[in-house]
């Protein structure tokens, strides 16, 4: 509980960052497949929460969401930029994990006739931080939360799900989780486009929180770069590619976990492990100063208690 209040904490904090000027307009990442590029600051009453990458593919049958943002408000935006690219209706929403930018705007989805679909694991984890999630975005937002409330998926896939709808080929795919449980990923193998989810987070500092696993984290990584994907939309950040995700994702727990391992092999404290660890080579991510001695102190938590 005492840790639960610490993130809260932590998070209210962090959500005076920059002022952003919010707008929804979607980005051609491939032939009838669009991304929204959200900030990379932390939330804010200007960004409406929306400090992370949705996206929308569309076929013959109708619109595929992935992710529908963090509130009612955001959700209904995403709708209205998805109708300046077509007339087809929002068949399917997928939540590609339990962060509130990634599930609670599925109420409007789901009062516009759309199925939600998640990973498994996804529904605990919205059950146990949802409450938390909406106290931590009121604080920030307002009367911008207005009609916002937990709604979950309709249906779950365990490892893997296909969807043909249309004349596309669409894999949900869920390896071992990590930035949440129920992290899960959107692949178009016609595209050779990845839809990661919170698994890459380029340009800016990733969050390493106790609800997570930095393990399981890597291991997913591993399994999500056997796809070989041209392009990512990454959780956070600019599209980019995998060279890029494996240096802002891969290569930095690598090295939490690597340093921290050792320190506490030698039985070392922590303050000391924090001090110690040689993180420089990330200094230029967003957010590095706010988030980096955190990212350390839960990863040396983690391997302290297996």
């Amino acid at each position: 509980m005492i840790r639960l209040t610490r993130i809260i904490l932590f998070l209210s904090c962090l959500a005076v960052g920059d002022a952003f000027a919010f707008t929804l307009t979607p980005v051609k990442v491939a032939p009838d497949v669009y991304a929204f590029i959200g900030d990379t600051g932390m939330r804010t009453t200007d960004n409406e929460g929306m400090n992370a990458n949705t996206g929308f593919i569309v076929t013959g049958d109708g619109v595929v969401v992935i992710d529908s943002g963090p509130t009612w408000q955001v959700a209904k935006k995403i709708h209205r930029a998805i109708k300046t690219v077509t007339s087809q209706p929002v068949k399917m929403v997928v939540n590609t994990g339990g962060q509130d930018h990634r599930w609670l705007g599925n109420g409007y989805f789901k009062s516009i006739g759309a199925e939600i679909v998640a990973a498994r694991p996804a529904l605990a984890d919205m059950q146990a931080r949802g409450g938390m999630q909406l106290d931590g975005l009121r604080q920030t937002l307002g009367k911008k939360m207005a009609g916002t409330q937990p709604v979950n998926p309709d249906r779950f896939f365990d490892q893997s799900e296909t969807l043909r709808l249309g004349g596309q080929e669409i894999r949900l795919l869920h390896f071992h989780g990590g930035h949440t449980p129920g992290d899960s990923v959107v692949w178009l193998p016609k595209q050779n486009v990845l839809f990661s989810g919170d698994l890459v987070f380029v340009d800016r500092m990733l969050g390493v929180f106790p609800f997570g696993s930095s393990r399981d984290w890597l291991d997913s990584f591993a399994a999500m770069e056997k796809l070989a994907p041209k392009l990512i939309v990454p959780g956070h950040g600019n599209i980019c590619d995998l060279a890029q995700a494996q240096h802002d994702t891969r290569d930095y727990l690598r090295l939490l976990r690597s340093h921290m391992a050792q320190a506490v092999k030698d039985w070392g404290d922590l303050e000391t492990a924090i001090n110690t660890l040689d993180d420089g080579a990330y200094r230029s991510l967003r957010n590095f100063d706010s988030l980096h001695r955190f990212n350390a102190s839960n990863v040396y938590l983690e391997l302290e208690n297996p």
